[in-house]
């Protein structure tokens, strides 16, 4: 008997893990982030970061730790070839939570937003070399589906 029940959590447990997966798969915002791939020392470092919305329901995520409030928080892990990572310069803003609806950024069904910021406005990248870029703030923003990209500094 102690085995049967145990058998039948276990199935309802595994049933609702898949279904909630399921719900969460197709209910999910993807971003993208992306830069030119070779950027001379001196210029912008223009970095894209657009937040798809790919379901048949408007979705919203919060805009603090990303692009969209500008550099009021280290939001990105960038790296140089060698591991060492890049000196974020930026503010650092401290929150009252939870977030305020004004926080929020809604995405229309189907739809995208994008903005494109410099990185050198707030990170210090001046040797020559390859640079990986990591969004690592998808905790404050809810934005967890994100691509890592890279680019060249040449001189």
């Amino acid at each position: 008997m102690k085995n049967l029940l145990l058998m039948i959590t276990c199935f309802t447990f595994a049933a609702c893990g898949n279904m909630q997966k399921n719900t969460t798969a197709n209910n999910e915002l993807i971003t993208e982030i992306s830069v030119p791939e070779t950027v001379k020392a001196g210029n912008p470092i223009p970095l894209k970061f657009t937040v798809r919305n790919p379901s048949s329901k408007e979705l919203k995520f919060c805009k603090w730790h990303t692009p969209f409030e500008g550099f009021m928080a280290m939001f990105l892990d960038i790296t140089d070839a060698g591991g060492t990572n890049a000196q974020y310069r930026g503010a650092m803003a401290k929150r009252i939570m939870p977030p305020p609806e004004e926080a929020y950024i809604k995405v229309p069904a189907g739809d995208s937003v994008t903005v494109e910021i410099d990185l050198l406005k707030g990170y210090q990248i001046t040797a020559a070399g390859k640079y990986k870029i990591v969004y690592q703030a998808g905790g404050m923003s809810g934005l967890t589906k994100v691509n890592e990209t890279s680019f060249n500094l040449v001189y």
